[in-house]
């Protein structure tokens, strides 16, 4: 197997950036890995859901991944690469050419699903084995998918097809299946709920990816510090403010709120494509407003924690709180 990269701590999903016109906007990523290196996230999850990848064409997520590993380097960010969607062959191509990534990630294809577990280790494997020095994870997202043949019982199966097989990015409330991802320590386990992401802590997750982490990343590094700490009512508090935030987001329709908040935090990355809705401009002043009632702009960063990153996660492991649980 590839050596297990055991991505710790956040790692952003960055919004794809466009120009008001829907052009892409590669000039705008490298403030976007300022921001995210500053706010104390470790590494990016390039051309994910919250990057909008099926509004992509190809040669634009290939043109967005080369971006993303020329800028990443220096602001100490790794760089995972999403190269799945709708056609295997077309992921495979965009996983050669993810050279210089630390890793790649795919979703089940979702148009024509894998009927069986064989399809979808097959199809995982011919993405995984177009770049078998890099590390892959599979990326387990049923809401959007509808593919909902968990990976649980079929770990042996994807190592045997695909050795560089590292982990699982695991976007589901199943968090019965994340405990069972958790027991094999030969696994890297990404969580992707926002929401929950005190739950996965406390069940042992170190690693998360998510997109509230790209202009809120404050509330996670307070809590995993509570948690550390065993202050499960500090950490409580903090997860609250996640949940608010992304109610006060979707309330506005999540990912034209997001870059809007985006905006209003410097760094613009332009509207969504369709069919995804774009915040209208006459409702910006409400979203702010909205933003402020829950005390966004006071609590969304942690400066102080994001510039001790490894001291923070390496630790977690020997916590009070994780050792009671």
């Amino acid at each position: 197997m590839t050596s297990n990269p055991a991505f710790r701590g956040l790692s952003a999903a960055p919004h794809t950036p466009f120009d008001h016109h829907g052009a892409l906007c590669l000039d705008r990523v490298e403030a976007q890995a300022a921001a995210l290196h500053e706010g104390g996230v470790r590494a990016v999850f390039v051309a994910g859901s919250t990057g909008e990848f099926a509004s992509l064409t190809f040669d634009e997520r290939d043109a967005l991944t080369r971006r993303w590993i020329e800028v990443a380097p220096e602001h100490a960010l790794q760089v995972i690469v999403h190269v799945g969607g709708t056609a295997v062959e077309a992921g495979a191509e965009l996983a050669r050419r993810a050279q210089g990534a630390d890793a790649i990630s795919a979703l089940a294809p979702y148009y024509y699903r894998p009927a069986d577990a064989a399809r979808l280790v097959a199809s995982c494997a011919a993405l995984a084995g177009a770049a078998s020095e890099l590390p892959f994870y599979y990326y387990d997202i049923p809401v959007l998918t509808g593919v909902t043949l968990g990976v649980v019982d079929h770990l042996e199966l994807l190592r045997e097809a695909a050795p560089n097989f590292a982990g699982v990015k695991h976007t589901s409330p199943d968090l019965a299946a994340l405990q069972q991802l958790l027991e094999d320590d030969a696994l890297d386990v990404l969580y992707g709920n926002d929401e929950s992401l005190l739950a996965a802590l406390a069940l042992g997750a170190r690693g998360f990816v998510g997109s509230t982490y790209n202009f809120a990343p404050g509330p996670y590094l307070r809590l995993a510090q509570a948690f550390r700490a065993g202050d499960l009512e500090t950490a409580r508090r903090e997860q609250l403010r996640s949940v608010h935030l992304v109610r006060v987001l979707a309330g506005f329709g999540y990912l034209g709120a997001a870059k809007a908040t985006m905006k209003m935090l410097g760094v613009d990355v332009g509207p969504p494509r369709l069919p995804v809705a774009a915040l209208l401009a006459d409702r910006e002043p409400e979203l702010r407003t909205a933003l402020e009632s829950i005390g966004f702009f006071d609590w969304r960063a942690a400066p102080d924690l994001a510039a001790a990153q490894d001291e923070l996660w390496s630790s977690l492991s020997e916590s009070p709180a994780h050792r009671d649980c």
